[in-house]
């Protein structure tokens, strides 16, 4: 078997080809957009298919320097912790906090009930974390960084799984979401409080145009991100002498504790740019994670994996139905929140979002819910879930 040893810089390329073939599926595939798969995922698994079959095959195995897949997933999550306002939070009020409250006890127990059945096939209960929080609330770039860690800690085929898992929750989040809403809504005869004006949309498109790039403001966002990972590595240093942490937590405590010092002094950060860096971040690290995808290493965890993953859309839909629809309100807008819960607790705040507007452009507007889900699947979760999973990796 001929093997190839890419350099960083070239598995740099080679993610970014990985990316533009993802960009060319989701653009022409209607299946990805309506589930909103990210392009990182949709080329990368291209990508892996082909790989497994060269390797299956006995043609060519890849491997890869992966230095600049951790440095790219640093930068991503030390941008994430610069989102963390909690003067925000506090402005949400008691629905903001009864929600975070909501999604940290799925997290635990998604992890909870991935421990235990990979106990009960006799694997490492570690893995089952691979099926639990860490794919589902956290998504890919969570999937991402913490199978590794989990390898490293000797649990074979947890990235894989993660992946895959994490893949696995956008589509089931998205498939879950709208008819556990609905059904609540016609059980209740519940409807909106606004009047319909034929367009419900008040989520602002990021995307749109805003003026000329200031490269100043740009210089700054990347300065505030590299003294926060710099800072952030020494933070890390002196945790892990307590607990296992993943190497971006001191970047994202570090990242928070300069945005809220910097609110609370009336200063200004360039938030804007610091997201858009995390952006293209997040795109590169997926494309590497997912180009570093070992998928024959799932031939012998299919069963388990499929029973863990079963369980917990059952848990999830079991947990929206009865506990998120009920303590958010049992109104209209808790419905739609419940649909937005299956989204982001499953895949990621887009496919809340896109859970949402499926409701909401049949039902009517429900402007509460379009503030307390993206505010707390964007911001705050991604902190809490990271404690929850170290947590348990600490425990277990």
């Amino acid at each position: 078997m001929y093997a190839i040893q890419l350099d960083m810089y070239q598995a740099a390329a080679v993610a970014a080809l990985v990316l533009l073939l993802g960009r060319f599926l989701v653009r022409n595939l209607d299946l990805l957009r309506r589930y909103c798969i990210p392009e990182p995922v949709a080329g990368g698994v291209v990508f892996a298919l082909a790989h497994l079959a060269l390797r299956q095959a006995g043609i060519l195995e890849i491997s890869f320097d992966s230095t600049l897949q951790t440095f790219f997933m640093v930068v991503f999550f030390c941008s994430v912790g610069f989102t963390a306002c909690f003067r925000l939070l506090k402005k949400g009020g008691l629905q903001v906090l009864l929600f975070l409250g909501i999604a940290v006890m799925m997290c635990v127990l998604q992890n909870g009930l991935g421990a235990f059945i990979a106990s009960a096939f006799g694997l490492d209960p570690r893995l089952g974390l691979a099926t639990g929080s860490i794919p589902m609330v956290g998504g890919h770039g969570t999937a991402a960084s913490f199978g590794p860690l989990l390898e490293k800690a000797g649990v074979s085929g947890a990235s894989a799984v993660a992946i895959a898992s994490a893949t696995f929750g956008l589509v089931a989040g998205c498939v879950i979401g709208g008819p556990t809403a609905v059904s609540r809504i016609r059980q209740k005869n519940l409807h909106s409080f606004e009047t319909a004006t034929g367009s419900n949309e008040v989520v602002v498109d990021k995307n749109e145009v805003t003026g000329a790039i200031d490269s100043g403001r740009f210089l700054n966002a990347a300065l505030c991100l590299a003294l926060a990972i710099g800072a952030g590595t020494v933070v890390s240093a002196w945790l892990n002498k307590v607990f296992t942490f993943p190497i971006y937590i001191g970047a994202m405590l570090v990242a928070a504790f300069i945005r809220n010092t910097t609110d609370m002094a009336g200063k200004e950060i360039p938030m804007e740019e610091i997201s858009t860096i995390g952006s293209f971040s997040l795109s590169l690290f997926l494309g590497l994670a997912m180009m570093g995808l070992k998928l024959w290493e799932l031939a012998d965890l299919a069963v388990p994996m499929v029973v863990m993953l079963v369980a917990q859309t059952v848990l999830m839909m079991v947990y929206a139905y009865f506990v998120v629809f009920n303590l958010l309100g049992k109104n209209y807008d808790a419905a739609v929140m419940t649909s937005g819960f299956c989204g982001f607790g499953m895949g990621a705040t887009p496919n809340a979002m896109a859970n949402m507007q499926a409701i909401t452009q049949k039902y009517g507007p429900a402007p509460t819910a379009y503030f307390v889900v993206p505010l707390v699947g964007s911001l705050f979760i991604d902190f809490m879930n990271t404690i929850i999973i170290t947590s348990f990796l600490n425990l277990l």
